[in-house]
């Protein structure tokens, strides 16, 4: 193990107080030991490193300059937000991100009072901080006091819509609001966009521009204090209005680009726009992610997300398994059905590598579409492409398909267009905890007339759900399947397509009938096989479709047995409502079935183990074993260790 980097100037920052002490000089000393902190933090732990790395000279200047907390500092996505972390006060923490009981990897207004907004999801910061600028001229919050918001939101993340309807609201209300936009090339894929080409033409375009533009918007607030600064400063004043005209004409004084690792830029930048801005500023500041540690630099993701790795040579390590990824699973017999079918296109939304498209658009580039952060947007692309007789298979994580539920209900599910919604990361996904946990999408999605909702017991499935898919043209249709490795079954050669509506017996038993929804048939199966060494063997089937339900296999099951337990990886109101509501229509429950339902509990579940998630869900093997013994008024012996 090496030691811990020497920090001492570091050290001497308990709070973001400590820095407004110090002098630019210790600024710089901050900032690279800040930098080798970050580094050997997520050695320890995995994480997001390349976005904190990106941010860690912006990330000192900010608070050096503006007066945290009471300055409302809002941090887009939060992918970054280690450094910021540190600084605040979690430092003695900061090698427990991401796991059970520790830091969150993402802001968190719970956590700290330096988090006053949480975010995980993208493109939601100008809209909070312009909510806390208006809040502090109503006087909101008199004790203490608000103060100014600073919004940090990346490039990619400007490529969603809710950027610019903050944008066009805060510039008609002109509140004083800063917004800093961290223009580093690289959100997580690289980025999409007519925004991308128009920062990059910002970033490569003349700086030296006519000294009389100087009088035009931000550049009025710079004179005095540059006027009698050094020659950086000078400089600055000529480089301020580079073309920034899209942000003036919504309203907002423009500045930049600037270096966003350069203190001696950033600084004076700032101390400037605090105290003489009068209304919305946008500060355009260029970074690198990953930058100063070169394995993050040289990786395509720039260390996007990593697991824990060697600090000096930047080998993470990884975890073997004799399965294939259901990710992977997707994308390969996605582009084998493609191969049959040239009406298959792809559509993800910025999250090519995490869906596994970017095998797709190696293969198939004119029939892969990355629409960037934009999930509203490639819902309904989606579903024009549909209209004109393609068969788009949308590819979204579940929890930001939560994004775009108004086009999946009123463009999708109400014209009855047969888009493929491949719903990645179902159920919880472990170090990422409740912002991204796969919790909604069965509840939201089998409520709507015409949908097909499938989800996959394990890989196998998987590939037959695909091909399902692909031969579905008769409306919308959704296969869900989780993080992480599959089971290891044997594999087919070619999915094929299941009956729609239907499901498939497991085992036959007696007694007690147990109904899968989804991933957890491995663990219903180990409870199972502990339950039988006690001379109970219940019934298994997995149902494959929670809209439209397997009615007869349904009512079979609650015929031929005591009680039924449905099991699946989703919330409330998912499909053993839907189970519950057609057994209360046929009037089972009056001939005196038992019937339960093992959801997800009515919380959000903190970010841990997937085990240890599920552990707090209640939905691990021992779980369901209990729950048998309890219909069948079996007194438990108790979770085992």
């Amino acid at each position: 193990m090496m030691a811990k980097p020497s920090t001492p100037t570091l050290d001497r920052v308990q709070s973001p107080a400590d820095l407004r002490t110090m002098s630019d000089a210790d600024l710089r000393r901050v900032a690279d030991e800040l930098r080798a902190e970050t580094i050997d933090a997520v050695s320890h732990t995995g994480g997001h490193l390349g976005a904190g790395l990106g941010v860690v000279e912006l990330t000192v200047a900010i608070h050096a300059i503006f007066d945290t907390p009471r300055d409302r500092l809002v941090w887009d996505v939060s992918h970054q937000c280690y450094p910021h972390k540190i600084l605040t006060g979690r430092r003695d923490r900061i090698r427990t991100l991401r796991q059970k009981d520790g830091l969150s990897g993402f802001t968190k207004r719970s956590e700290s009072p330096y988090d006053p907004f949480g975010a995980a999801h993208s493109s939601t910061s100008i809209s909070a901080a312009l909510g806390f600028s208006v809040a502090r001229d109503l006087g909101g919050a008199p004790d203490p006091a608000l103060g100014d918001a600073i919004a940090v939101i990346g490039d990619g993340a400007m490529s969603a819509g809710q950027a610019y309807e903050a944008l066009n609201n805060a510039g008609h209300l002109k509140k004083r609001l800063f917004v800093i936009l961290n223009d580093n090339e690289m959100s997580i894929a690289p980025p999409v966009g007519a925004m991308s080409s128009y920062l990059s033409r910002l970033y490569a375009g003349d700086p030296f521009q006519q000294f009389a533009a100087a009088a035009k918007g931000a550049v009025s607030m710079l004179p005095q204090p540059f006027q009698e600064g050094a020659r950086r400063a000078r400089d600055l004043l000529k480089h301020s209005v580079v073309g920034g005209t899209l942000f003036e004409e919504l309203g907002f004084s423009y500045l930049g680009p600037i270096d966003g690792h350069d203190l001696d830029q950033l600084l004076p930048v700032l101390r400037t726009v605090r105290a003489r801005a009068d209304g919305p500023v946008l500060i355009h500041v260029v970074t690198k992610k990953g930058k100063g540690y070169a394995p993050a630099e040289n990786a395509l993701d720039k260390g996007h997300g990593v697991g824990k790795f060697d600090v000096i040579t930047g080998a993470q390590q990884k975890a073997k398994s004799n399965a294939p990824s259901y990710t992977s699973v997707f994308a390969k017999s996605l582009l084998e059905e493609a191969a049959r079918d040239d009406r298959v296109c792809a559509v993800t939304a910025a999250m090519p590598d995490g869906t596994g498209l970017n095998l797709f658009a190696e293969r198939y580039p004119s029939r892969t579409f990355d629409v960037g952060i934009a999930e509203q947007h490639g819902v309904t692309f989606s579903g024009g492409l549909a209209a004109g007789g393609m068969k788009p298979f949308c590819a979204i994580y579940s929890t930001f398909l939560q994004r775009g539920y108004d086009q999946v209900v009123h463009d999708i599910a109400l014209q009855r267009l047969p888009v493929r919604f491949a719903i990645d990361r179902a159920g919880l996904v472990g170090a990422d905890g409740a912002t991204h946990a796969g919790a909604f999408d069965i509840a939201y999605l089998a409520n709507l007339p015409g949908f097909t909702v499938m989800a996959a017991a394990d890989e196998a499935e998987l590939k037959h759900m695909v091909a399902t898919a692909v031969a579905h043209d008769e409306g919308p249709i959704a296969f869900r399947f989780p993080r992480g490795e599959g089971t290891g079954v044997e594999m087919p050669e070619r999915g094929q397509v299941l009956e729609i509506g239907k499901g498939r017996m497991i085992r036959e038993g007696k007694g007690v009938a147990l109904l899968n929804f989804g991933a957890r048939l491995k663990e219903i199966e180990e409870a199972v096989e502990n339950l039988s060494a006690r001379g109970i063997t219940p019934t298994v089937a997995d149902a494959r479709f929670a809209k439209p339900l397997d009615r007869e296999l349904i009512l079979r099951l609650a015929a031929e047995h005591d009680a039924l337990i449905t099991i699946e990886e989703g919330s409330i109101g998912g499909f053993g409502s839907h189970v519950a509501q057609l057994l209360a229509d046929e009037g089972v429950f009056d001939a005196g079935l038992i019937f339960r339902s093992m959801v997800l509990p009515d919380i959000f579940i903190d970010q841990a183990s997937p085990r240890d998630m599920y552990e707090v869900a209640g939905l691990n093997a021992e779980d369901i074993e209990a729950k048998v013994l309890s219909v069948m008024g079996v007194e438990s012996l108790g979770k085992r260790a």
